[in-house]
């Protein structure tokens, strides 16, 4: 028998592991289908993109966390129900295949959803991926940079205002690390001390963080607002330029950083894979994580409609929690289908919700009990630490913390990582520092450089 795992995210890695368990190794052969091989921790992304974790400490290795499921990279790219496979494009331009199966688990996950508003995928940036966070944080760091060489008013103002749309998990805990960092670094930066940062938070609804209670909710806007954010709620974003931001009413907010992280969809890819979705585009199963008309395909995660046990007219909000849960269910009732176990329904409501705002702050409720400042700051760091799959990596994880309480945090901009100058540009290309350099015209080249063309 052939299992076959869409998303190696966390419902995918959890499904995959669960079945190792309870599937013998000589009855069936599970695949992972991945575009890389790591899952992104999502929660600490904003540490890794503040500087606050290593960015290698905030993922897991796929392969050393599977034992016998083999781990194919590839972007899925199709499927046909009626035939049992999945079209799968290798990576880097590797040859297409069609990969068969007898179940299916499809856990793709979700990515950025955006609106139409004029010039927010030309200039403003995601944070939903690892290199995202880390461009963010590059970012951050090179429009210092550039605003303390600068004698340009309105281009240090632009340069040193960050502005975050969508006061969700991501915007206000990136929000809040990325302010961290600048208040760590800037004393590097004389002018720029002087000028000061701007941050600013806008969100549409009435309040911040609508997945939490509202007195929470308002300590949280209370806390960034004491640390000198800006938290603009009932507003939305009518235009982004380059330079500049237009907010509803017409106000323009100079800035040449702005990350937009106003909600989630499903993966594009879940529309072609011919099964049958709500009107959120998510694919519509029943409690037991099967897919409605497909009693051999399963869907969890972000891109499942999955019945909420706690509201059951809706589907479960698109959580890691409910992620983690609802892919043991699924592989369980996988290992059911084969003839190992029972099924069983998706039952779990959402037990607590964490908050971290960095400095040692942060909300949370847990079992109805609900916590602020340091308390609350220490529990989501425990949870996070637990969570974390893998002893070597919560051992990373304590390790980063430990440094960050007795050292500041590094100012390095690393853009260039990932992108080293070619050889055929020569090495009088490339700066000091290791970096790109522009390299001179030709008529300025001296001659006889002692390098003879092949």
């Amino acid at each position: 028998m052939r299992v076959l795992i869409l998303g190696g995210g966390f419902a995918g890695l959890t499904a995959a592991r669960r079945l190792e368990r309870k599937l013998p190794a000589h009855a069936a052969k599970v695949t992972l289908v991945n575009d890389v091989n790591f899952m992104l921790y999502t929660p600490l992304l904003p540490g890794a993109a503040a500087g606050t974790l290593e960015p290698r400490h905030v993922v897991v290795p796929l392969r050393e966390e599977l034992r016998s499921t083999e781990l194919r990279l590839g972007h899925v790219v199709g499927a046909d129900p009626e035939r049992k496979v999945v079209r799968v494009d290798g990576i880097d331009g590797g040859p297409a295949v069609e990969l068969p199966y007898d179940q299916l688990l499809v856990a793709l996950g979700s990515v950025s959803r955006t609106l139409p508003i004029p010039g927010l995928e030309d200039h403003a940036m995601g944070f939903k991926t690892l290199s995202e966070g880390i461009a963010l944080r590059n970012r951050l760091i090179q429009s210092l940079e550039l605003a303390e060489s600068s004698d340009d008013e309105a281009e240090i103002e632009a340069l040193l205002t960050i502005v975050v749309i969508g006061a969700g998990y991501a915007g206000l805990e990136g929000l809040a690390e990325l302010q961290d960092l600048a208040s760590d670094v800037i004393d590097l930066y004389p002018r720029c001390r002087i000028h000061g940062m701007r941050f600013m938070l806008v969100e549409a609804r009435d309040r911040v963080m609508g997945e939490i209670s509202p007195d929470l909710a308002a300590y949280a806007t209370a806390e960034l607002r004491r640390r000198g954010i800006e938290v603009r709620t009932s507003t939305t974003v009518e235009r982004v330029d380059a330079d500049s931001v237009t907010l509803s009413g017409g106000e323009v907010v100079p800035s040449r950083t702005v990350c937009w992280t106003a909600g989630v969809k499903p993966h594009p890819v879940v529309s072609r894979l011919g099964l049958p979705l709500d009107g959120g585009g998510r694919i519509q199963t029943d409690r037991f994580c099967q897919v409605a008309g497909h009693p051999d395909v399963w869907a969890v995660g972000d891109a499942a409609a999955i019945p909420d046990p706690a509201r059951k007219a809706h589907p479960s909000p698109p959580t890691a929690q409910h992620a983690l849960r609802q892919a043991k269910v699924a592989a369980d009732n996988i290992a059911g289908a084969m003839g190992t176990g029972h099924r069983r329904p998706f039952r779990y409501r959402t037990l607590g919700v964490f908050v971290d705002m960095g400095r040692h702050k942060a909300v949370a409720s847990t079992l109805g009990i609900k916590w602020r400042g340091f308390p609350a700051w220490f529990l989501a760091r425990t949870y996070h630490l637990v969570m974390m799959p893998g002893f070597k990596r919560q051992l990373r994880l304590v390790t980063d913390w430990t440094v960050g309480l007795l050292f500041g945090r590094d100012a390095s901009e690393l853009g260039q990582l990932g992108h080293p100058p070619s050889l055929r540009q020569g090495l009088e290309a490339q700066s000091a520092g290791g970096t790109t350099a522009p390299a001179p015209p030709a008529e300025a080249e001296p001659a006889g450089t002692g390098i003879e063309a092949p």
